[in-house]
């Protein structure tokens, strides 16, 4: 799997391979039916515990990001379907980030500038169905 992991990373391990999987779906490195490698490959590659690539895994599989199956493993399911749960987690994550931002003392104008920027990079591998 083409990922990388930082070591000194605040984030944990699982969140890190979690997100770059997000990253690479989003970025279409990963398209949909893409078998991800097995979790025991993963954790041989970058020398950790298979739990916590199971743990990063699982946690795609709840949001509905990779379809895991006994014996044929997991492979990336691209649905472009936003549900109320899907927007309820975005904006408890949103809200969390845009605090962070405001206490750090971060303007309304940067971060609306930021997240428009942000944007710019995703959506023309998005299909204007799954836009909101």
């Amino acid at each position: 799997m083409l990922i990388e992991l930082d070591p000194h990373s605040p984030d944990p391990l699982f969140q890190q391979i979690h997100d770059r999987i997000v990253e690479a779906i989003a970025h279409a490195r990963l398209t949909d039916g893409t078998r991800l490698d097995p979790v025991r490959r993963v954790a041989a590659d970058f020398g950790i515990n298979p739990a916590t690539v199971k743990k990063a895994y699982d946690l795609l599989q709840d949001e509905g990001i990779i379809i895991t199956e006994p014996r044929l493993g997991s492979v990336v399911h691209v649905a472009h379907t936003f549900t109320p749960e899907n927007e309820a987690h975005l904006l408890r994550d949103l809200s969390r980030t845009i605090a962070r931002a405001h206490v750090q003392g971060c303007s309304a104008h940067t971060i609306r500038s930021l997240v428009d920027e942000l944007l710019a990079q995703f959506t023309p591998s998005t299909p204007p169905s799954a836009q909101k």
